[in-house]
Parts: structure tokens; sequence; C-alpha cells
């Protein structure tokens, strides 16, 4: 229990090391041995402590830990047969969505990012009501598609992650303004380059020819009404950026304020 309540992993792992001592034979012990060892990065420790649950319980939820664990430690074969594995089809669909997850990630690291996306288009992923995993799998679907280049999709799917997670399991909300400060950084670049081109081609224009002072004020007065017009025209005008999807629209002004 305490070792689910730390806020420092590696202190979580040090209590559920303590409790080890005490019921090395208890399934659940071994496994908080595991998800503490998990949280602390230590995946070989994790991995070993995860395998003993798994014998001692029968259970199979412990699955795709075991695979992530793998694919920590740079084994993705190993993780991506535990992912494939036929008998997978027995097990309840919630642990096979994590696997889903975990497999999304392999191929990621494996360097096919189009693989990851695909991998996460089961039916829940559209289904209309939210389930208890939804929030993950939302998550994951647009960590696949941002390191996809679909950042427009990403951010859709990060924005109903972000909907559905009332438990605060992912950063989805945190993911979507670094999406639209990234967006709004290449507007400046654009509005700095164009900026730049503007004043060069203002060192470029001739001196005045030299005029009398009575049609010096005429023009004068002529020019500051042309002026007038074109700024109100240049400050009138907005550049749109449509998103990939309806409900999903960037306000890149919206975004920078809020930056």
């Amino acid at each position: 229990m305490a070792a689910g309540l730390a806020d420092d992993p590696d202190r979580g792992y040090e209590y559920a090391l303590a409790a080890r001592k005490l019921a090395a034979r208890v399934g659940i012990v071994r496994e908080a041995c595991g998800v503490g060892a998990y949280r602390a990065g230590k995946w070989a420790e994790a991995l070993a402590e995860l395998r003993a649950a798994r014998r001692i319980t029968g259970q199979d939820s412990y699955l795709p830990l075991m695979a992530d664990c793998e694919r920590a430690l740079g084994r993705l074969d190993r993780a991506l047969d535990i992912v494939t594995a036929p008998q997978n089809s027995k097990l309840s669909r919630e642990t096979q969505l994590e696997l889903r997850i975990v497999e999304s990630g392999i191929r990621r690291d494996q360097g096919f990012p189009d693989a990851a996306v695909v991998a996460l288009q089961v039916p829940e992923l559209t289904a209309k009501r939210a389930g208890s995993g939804s929030a993950r799998l939302f998550y994951a679907y647009a960590d696949a598609l941002t390191d996809a280049g679909r950042a427009d999709e990403a951010r859709y799917w990060f924005g109903r992650a972000a909907q559905v997670d009332v438990h605060g399991e992912t950063d989805a909300a945190e993911r979507i303004e670094d999406l639209d400060m990234l967006d709004f950084d290449d507007l400046d670049l654009d509005f700095d380059v164009e900026s730049g081109a503007e004043s060069e081609s203002g060192a470029d224009e001739p001196d005045p020819v030299p005029v009398d002072s009575a049609t010096a004020t005429v023009t004068a007065t002529a020019d500051s009404g042309a002026v007038a017009d074109t700024g109100s025209e240049v400050h009138g005008a907005a550049e749109e950026h449509p998103a990939a999807d309806s409900d999903a629209e960037a306000d890149p002004d919206a975004a920078h304020g809020a930056g």
C-alpha cells in the first residue's frame, strides 16, 4: 500500500522491497515490487518481479508491463513475442488494448511510425462511449500520430484524451499547449522573415526628389489618407489555419494568449 502511495518512485520501490522480505511468496507483494520497480525505471528488476507474480497468481494482466520492460531493455523481438502471442486472444479486452499500446511503441522504436498508428486503430478508438482505458488509448494514438508527422490529427486526439482523462493519467492538456506553441512559433518566424524582407526593400528606395513647399503640403495630405486606408486593410487581415477535425480547430492568437 505504501509503495503505491509514495510520491517518489524510488522510495515506493524500497517500500515494496521491505514487504517482499516479509512475504516473498505472496503474489500481490511481488506484483507491488514489479510495479514499483517499473515506476522507478528499474526494468530488469521489474521484469523479474512481474514474472514471479505471474507464476504465483496465474494472472496474465502483467503481460503489458512485462512487454514494455523488454522494450525498455532494447529487446524488441522479445517484446513483440509477448504482444503477438496467439494465446493473447483469450485475454481480457483491457489487457489486449494495453498490449496494443506497447506494440505501437515497439513499432516506433523500430522506425515504423505508420505501423505504430495502425496498431492502435481498434474499434474502441471510435466508440461512442469512453471506457476505463480510453484516455491512455487516445493519448497513445495521438503520440503515434505526432511521430508520424500528422500534427493536426494528433492535436485532436490529445484533446479527446484530455476530455476523458478524469484521473489525470496523462499530460494530454500540456501536449496540446506544446503543439499550439509550436504552431505560433512558426507564425512568428514567418512574420520576422516578411518584416525583414520589407526592411530590405525599403532600404533600396531612392531618396525623394525635392519639391516646393506648397506642393509638398498637398502631397503629404493625400499620402496621409492613403496610408491610413492601407493600414486599416493590413491590420484587418487574418490568416486561417484549418485543423484536421472541426472539433479540434486551433486558434493561433488564442494559443499565443495562453502561452
